[in-house]
């Protein structure tokens, strides 16, 4: 179980969600230790994002990581889908350059991203890879019914529950269980794309957000239910989107998890609390590593991931 980063460089284009902004992203080779970093390459000099629960500076509606080391704090919006692609392949380093304030939405879930992170190939390195061992449960809750909690376990397990007042939820799935690996990422939870009501559009507009949202890219919902022709790709699609969301928020700590995360009503905001607590708490967690023993978490091999 070594670490992970890329064989090749490799490109994307697109525009983001909510600043509507078109952007190119370059997704590059790191040594070892190096971990995910991301770098706004548009600024003068070039500002640079090394992943940690400490540099997320906003969760409305998405993760935004910020760097506050300049005389004007410098963003990039949206990083949870390419987080959990990052996870979900077991990429521990990597360096992101982006041309803009925004990483691309694409689709509005994380499989163009695994498909970049596929065309770009998987390069296995030379030191064993670490893992966030959860010790003891961790547990933060919000005014809303929301909460969020880490319990120790011999793997990687994802509990979460939704509760919506809309029509279209009542159709569907509300609760699931994922046993994380690289394969049940990808046929569970990685296709499932983000989701927003119309009654918000007018709202988030004047707030500057969802400028770049469409129907290509969400799941649209109306006061009656899913306003896309196609549908939902899954029945319980939505919940498997806010699955998908955990495991890109959890991995800002930069390795993945042996624990389990169960999560109710939570959202960027709750999942990036509980990542703070862990920290503040050492006697919680412990950085480990399998060398010479079987991972309780398996990924695919670094030439076929699907």
């Amino acid at each position: 179980m070594n670490q992970r980063t890329l064989a090749n460089q490799i490109k994307a284009k697109g525009i983001g969600l909510h600043t509507g902004h078109e952007s190119i992203m370059t997704l590059r080779p790191a040594p070892v230790n190096t971990g995910i970093v991301f770098k706004r390459i548009d600024c003068t000099p070039a500002v640079e994002f090394q992943v940690s629960p400490q540099i997320v500076g906003e969760t409305t509606l998405c993760t935004t990581i910020t760097n506050e080391t300049s005389d004007k704090p410098i963003k990039i919006a949206t990083i949870e889908h390419l987080m959990s692609a990052l996870a979900g392949v077991g990429i521990d380093n990597v360096y992101i350059d982006i041309t803009s304030d925004e990483v691309p939405i694409m689709d509005g879930s994380s499989s163009h991203f695994i498909f970049l992170l596929q065309s770009a190939g998987v390069e296995l390195q030379d030191a064993p890879k670490q893992f966030v061992r959860i010790l003891k449960p961790i547990r933060v809750e919000n005014d809303k019914g929301g909460f969020a909690e880490f319990k120790a376990h011999e793997g990687y397990r994802l509990n979460f529950s939704i509760d919506f007042e809309h029509p279209a939820f009542q159709e569907t799935a509300e609760k699931m269980t994922l046993e994380f690996s690289s394969t049940s990422y990808f046929k569970e939870v990685s296709r499932a794309r983000t989701f927003g009501f119309m009654k918000d559009m007018e709202t988030l507009r004047a707030r500057n957000l969802g400028l770049g949202a469409s129907l290509k890219n969400a799941i649209g919902l109306d006061e009656e239910g899913v306003m896309n022709t196609e549908g939902l790709r899954d029945k319980d699609e939505f919940v498997r989107h806010k699955i998908l969301d955990a495991v890109g928020d959890l991995y800002m700590l930069g390795h993945p998890i042996v624990g389990e995360f169960t999560a109710h009503k939570s959202g960027h905001a709750l999942n990036n609390q509980l990542l703070r607590a862990l920290m503040d708490q050492p006697d919680s967690y412990e950085i480990v590593d399998y060398e010479g023993k079987k991972a309780p978490i398996q990924y695919g091999s670094s030439k076929v991931l699907l």
